[in-house]
């Protein structure tokens, strides 16, 4: 079970759930966050990362990604606070300034920030307004983000190529980032999106280049990595379906027996 309290552009999460995930596996706008408790296993393309209580990180806009939330040993549950730096907000607080000196970005997809003590004290001057019941400010909310924001700078300047790059997605390989990323429970819009393709275009650039339609062949991959997971590696049904894109156990059982013939669970 998860809890998401939203103060304007700031979030706090709270989840009690073992081995939880939710939500689309796509990071709509940059996102910085930090860690209160529990753990989280996070994937971004090949590379997994495990995130502990005090973890900083930001996470760049359009960054596929996936994670599983943990409770602590004790029971308590993962905890996260998260500000969101969407693109109206940042032209609103560049107002320009910034904008001559943007290059493309070319750093990691997710910047560990969690040494940084500046941030670690930031995040503790907002912890009061979702544990003492005082609500941000509209206003109170534009200041902390602001404040978040040159706190980022001040600590990595090139880091205003990453926020301040408001450019869409360009054309891409389409063969080489479907193979990697069909695990992601997003839309076939946003992949297309994603790959810089109108729909219609990915549409007709997948048909040529898998022979299949792009629902049809993400399910068979989808289902294909679960086999190998469950009768290679040993891993259960149900800590498998949400790892490689399925919204719940009963679809993924479904579709799994209608491609190989027989329930998962028999490969256990």
């Amino acid at each position: 079970m998860e809890y998401n309290e939203r103060q304007f552009n700031v979030l706090m999460s709270t989840c009690s759930s073992v081995g939880h995930h939710g939500g689309e596996d796509i990071a709509q706008e940059h996102v910085l966050i930090y860690r209160i408790s529990g753990e989280s296993h996070t994937f971004i393309g090949d590379n997994k990362y495990v995130s502990q209580p005090g973890t900083i990180a930001l996470v760049r806009r359009n960054t596929l990604l996936k994670m599983i939330k943990y409770p602590e040993p004790d029971g308590r549950p993962f905890q996260s606070i998260a500000i969101f730096f969407d693109r109206a907000t940042l032209k609103k607080i560049c107002g320009g300034e910034h904008m001559d000196s943007v290059m493309p970005y070319t750093g990691d997809a997710a910047v560990d920030l969690s040494h940084n003590q500046f941030l670690k004290g930031y995040f503790d001057s907002l912890l009061p307004f979702f544990n003492a019941g005082v609500p941000l400010t509209e206003e109170l909310a534009e200041l902390k983000t602001r404040e978040a924001i040159t706190l980022l700078l001040q600590f990595n300047p090139r880091l205003r190529n990453m926020l301040f790059d408001f450019n869409e997605p360009g054309k891409i390989d389409l063969e080489a980032f479907m193979k990697k990323n069909y695990i992601f429970h997003i839309s076939i819009p946003q992949f297309a999106r994603l790959t810089g393709r109108s729909l219609s275009t990915f549409k007709r650039d997948f048909k040529r280049i898998f022979k299949a339609a792009p629902e049809q062949w993400i399910t068979s991959k989808r289902l294909e990595r679960a086999h190998f997971l469950i009768s290679e590696q040993k891993k259960a049904p149900v800590t498998v379906y949400s790892e490689i894109g399925f919204e719940s156990l009963s679809h993924f059982s479904t579709a799994f027996k209608k491609q190989y013939g027989y329930n998962p669970s028999s490969l256990t």
